[in-house]
C-alpha cells in the first residue's frame, strides 16, 4: 500500500519523503532495508529519510501547565508542506491501542524518546497538535491483537481507513476493534481536550457496526506490569533506560519469566 501511495502523491508533487526514526535498539536505516520499505518507497519515485539524522527543532511550550515543556523534532517533518500519517490497526501493552496518533511518535528523533513514557498523554496531544497531519490512510487490511505491538496475532479485517483527522480515525478504528474511549488513556485526554466525541464524527463506506469485530486485549503479565510502574515515574525511567545492558538483563528475565529460553550471547 505504501508504494501506491508514493507513486499516487509522486503524479501531483516535485518530492514525497518517507520518514521514521531510530529505534532504542535498533537503526532505522536497518529496519529500512529488512522490511523491503527503502526499495518500494525508491520504486514509487520517493525517498526513505531517516529522522534521526535530520536538523533538530527545539519546540517550546512556555504555557503549557503538563510536561514536556519542550519538544526536539526533526526540521524535515516541522516544515514539511503536509504530513501524511500512515498506521497500523492494532493493540499495544501499554497503551492498549496503537493508531494514527501515536504513530507519529516516531517522529521524535532521538532513540531516547522512550524517556518520554511518563508524559505520553500530553506528548501525543502535543504532536498531534504540531504536527497535525493533512491525510491519514490506516491499514487494517491485517490488524493485530493480543500483545501488540510485536507480539501479537494478526487479523484479517480487510480494511482501509482514510480521514483528514487522524484523532477521528483512531476513535473509529478502536470502536471497530471493540474498544470503548475510556480504555485508552492518550486517546480520551486528546479528544477531551480537542473537543471531539464520537458523535461528531461523520463516518462514510461501510457502516462501523457491519465490520466491527472485537480484538483480545494484550495480556497484562508481571514484567508488563513492572515496567507500567518504572514509566510512572520521570527519573525511574530514565535510570532504566539510561544502559541498553540493563534493557537486555530485564528482556532475558522477561524470557525466563514466560518460560522460553534465555539467549546467551
Amino acid at each position: 500500500m505504501l508504494s501506491e501511495l508514493v507513486g499516487l502523491l509522486r503524479d501531483n508533487t516535485e518530492e514525497v519523503q518517507v520518514g521514521e526514526s531510530n529505534g532504542y535498539n535498533y537503526s532505522c536505516g536497518f529496519a529500512f532495508e529488512k522490511t523491503g520499505l527503502k526499495k518500494a518507497v525508491s520504486k514509487a519515485g520517493g525517498k526513505v529519510v531517516n529522522l534521526s539524522e535530520d536538523e533538530i527543532v527545539k519546540i517550546k511550550f512556555p504555557n503549557s501547565v503538563n510536561k514536556p515543556k519542550e519538544l526536539f523534532l526533526p526540521k524535515i517533518v516541522v516544515e514539511a508542506d503536509a504530513i501524511i500519517d500512515l498506521p497500523l490497526m492494532k493493540t499495544h501493552e501499554f497503551t492498549t491501542f496503537s493508531g494514527a496518533i501515536k504513530n507519529l511518535f516516531g517522529c521524535v528523533p532521538s532513540n531516547r524518546r522512550i524517556y518520554l513514557h511518563p508524559f505520553l498523554n500530553e506528548v501525543f496531544y502535543k504532536l498531534f497538535s504540531i504536527l497535525n497531519p493533512k491525510l491519514t490512510v490506516m491499514d487494517a487490511r491485517v490488524g493485530l491483537e493480543g500483545n501488540g505491538p510485536t507480539k501479537g496475532d494478526p487479523v484479517e479485517m480487510n480494511l482501509i481507513l482514510t480521514s483528514n483527522s487522524a484523532l477521528a480515525t483512531d476513535i473509529i478504528a478502536s470502536e471497530i476493534m471493540g474498544l470503548k474511549i475510556e480504555q485508552i488513556g492518550h486517546l480520551k485526554y486528546i479528544a477531551n481536550k480537542k473537543n471531539l466525541m464520537r458523535e461528531k464524527i461523520i463516518t462514510q463506506g461501510l457502516d462501523v457496526g457491519e465490520v466491527t469485530r472485537k480484538f483480545k486485549l494484550p495480556k497484562i503479565d508481571l514484567p508488563v506490569k513492572a515496567q507500567m510502574q518504572i514509566y510512572k515515574y520521570e527519573y525511574l525511567t530514565k535510570a532504566f533506560f539510561c544502559s541498553l545492558d540493563i534493557v537486555k538483563l530485564f528482556q532475558k528475565i522477561t524470557l525466563a519469566y514466560r518460560g522460553k529460553p534465555i539467549e546467551v550471547n
